[in-house]
Order: C-alpha cells, then structure tokens, then sequence
C-alpha cells in the first residue's frame, strides 16, 4: 500500500509541477499566493507554530492583530516562493535575470592567490526563495557553487527534486552520506559553499539566543570557515515583489582575533544576529513554520573535536554537517 501511495504522490507532485513550470513566472507567483492562503485556511497546524513563534519573537513590539497579518502573508509568500522555486527551476540565466538582483557581489569576489581563487562559506538561511541560492555560479561564474540537503524518504520524489536542482550547476552533498566527497571537494579552490543555519539543530547544535531566545543552533558554516581557513558571509533572499528577489550578501564575519581563531560560538552568535536583522527587516520573508525554539535537552558543551588545524579556544565543535531536519539544500 505505501508503496502505491508514493507512486501516486509522486504523479501528483510531477503533474503539478508541470503545470507550473508551463506558465509564465507572474502566474505561478499569483497561484503559488492563492495556494498559501488556503494552506493559511486549513492548516491549523502549522498555523499555530507560525504564530506561537512570531509572538515569542515580537509579542513586545506588536499587536495580536498585526501578528496575525504577518503569518497570514508568510503562508502566501510560502506558497509564492514554492511554487515560483518550481518555475525558476527551469529557466536559463538570462529568463531569471530580470526577476532576480544580486547585491554585494563584490564582497565575495575571489581573492586569488597562487593555488586559485580562495574559497568561500556562506551562511544562508530560509528566506524568500532560497532556491536561488543555488544559482549563485551562474551569476558569478568565478566560483564553483556546492551546498548540503538532506535526501527526501520517497526515492522517486528526491530524485525529481534533485533533477531539478541540479540544473543549476551547483553541487549537492547529502548530509548523512557524502560527508567524505564533501571533504574532497574542500580541498578545491574557488569553491562557494552555502549551509542553511537557521533551523532547529538538534541536541548536538550550540545553545545560543535567537531573538532573547536560547535555540539549538547550527555551527556548521564557521566550523567549515576555521577548519578550511575560509572567509565567512552570511546571504539573505529578499522577496521584493511579486516573483522577484533580490539576495544582499553580508559583510566578511570575522574568524581570527589578532591571528587566532574566534570561538565557534562567538561566530555563530554573529551570524544568528545577521539572520535576526533580516527577520525584523521583513518578518514575513522567514519560514515562521518551523520550530526553530524547541525545547529539547541541550548539552552544556556538545560533544565533538575542535576543527582539523584549528587551535583550541574553549569553544565546542558540533558535527561538521548541518543538522538533519532540513529537506531543502544547504
């Protein structure tokens, strides 16, 4: 019976996509809208999760009623993100191009040196469409672009959503399997790796504050960063208007005090006060559905080795990979 059920799931989800990708990219915005509001409608649910967060967050500074209009427009712009991701798939660089800005390139563009361009990590996280990030090398052609999911349970699912992202160019590494190829592909120059950082970690993640709240948080971009001598930036996606984006690339975070190494946690608390920032810019532009403040039994120092080359600073180094409740890349 599961069986027969995925094979219908996976007709349903390649016939509505289908759709989608046959339309032109202002339509599926629209539709992708539409099918937020009635998921807003229906699904108590992840309702409830939305606006539990956004009280915990700005319960302070915002009325009930305008904490209620923001997660109404986050499940819209949901259903616009996703049904556009669907759509961008599938267009060339030059198609995206007039829907799509890029700002701060300039503060990630490749200092060469003998061995090539100098490689890049980029904490990224669940804002408007993040799919975007994966195109990152089509638009700066000077890196190689890879990044982390995590497979979907549904073979055929997970491997009509990897067709498709992989159409980008960028390179994708399972978390549970490809630890040693990404390793491999560290030791390259000129590559830009993008980890999503703004979901629940797990009882290995650091216990840092996200909006006055302590989370589980992922360590994984400055554990890349110190271990690769990698210069660390955070990016964040936009929704500036219907089916257009623009991704703002952050300042260089620092890693070395006066040639030594920061602690991991001192440079990932920076970068969960980059992602706060651009929550509080635009609210409804985060993925208020997931619940990022769970209460799970934290560690007071999670267990592991400080990063390969990486002096000791008494700072903890959780697993080198992002945590595996995520499905999408990074």
């Amino acid at each position: 019976m599961s069986r027969l059920l995925n094979a219908l799931l996976y007709l349903v989800v390649r016939a509505g996509m289908t759709m989608l990708q046959a339309l032109p990219l202002p339509v599926v915005a629209r539709l992708g809208r539409a099918m937020g509001g009635l998921v807003w409608r229906f699904d108590a649910r992840h309702r409830r999760v939305a606006e539990a967060n956004l009280a915990l967050c700005f319960g302070q500074e915002k009325s009930s009623a305008e904490l209620r209009l923001i997660a109404r427009e986050n499940f819209r712009r949901l259903g616009e993100n996703f049904a556009s991701a669907v759509k961008t798939a599938i267009m060339t660089p030059a198609q995206v191009r007039p829907h799509f800005d890029f700002i701060g390139a300039e503060k990630i563009l490749a200092f060469k040196h003998a061995s090539g361009p100098q490689s890049r990590i980029v904490a990224i996280g669940h804002f408007g469409n993040f799919e975007l990030f994966a195109r990152f090398g089509q638009f700066i052609p000077v890196f190689k672009c890879a990044t982390t999911y995590r497979g979907l349970d549904q073979p055929a699912l997970n491997r009509l959503l990897q067709s498709l992202r992989e159409r980008s160019g960028c390179r994708f590494f399972e978390r549970r399997t490809d630890a040693a190829a990404l390793k491999e592909a560290m030791t390259d120059t000129g590559l830009l790796l993008g980890l999503l950082a703004d979901q629940h970690a797990g009882d290995r993640g650091l216990r840092l504050p996200f909006f006055g709240h302590e989370c589980s948080t992922s360590a994984a971009p400055a554990v890349f960063a110190l271990r690769y001598h990698c210069p660390l930036h955070t990016a964040i996606c936009y929704r500036t208007a219907p089916a257009h984006w623009q991704i703002e690339v952050g300042d260089e975070i620092p890693t070395l005090v006066n040639g030594q190494p920061r602690s991991i946690e001192d440079i990932t608390r920076d970068i969960n006060l980059a992602f706060e920032h651009a929550v509080r810019r635009d609210p409804a532009n985060w993925f208020w559905v997931h619940k990022r403040w769970k209460p799970g039994k934290f560690r007071a120092n999670p267990p592991a080795s400080v990063p390969s080359g990486v002096p000791p600073t008494g700072a903890a180094s959780p697993s080198p990979l992002p945590p595996r409740e995520g499905r999408g890349p990074g």
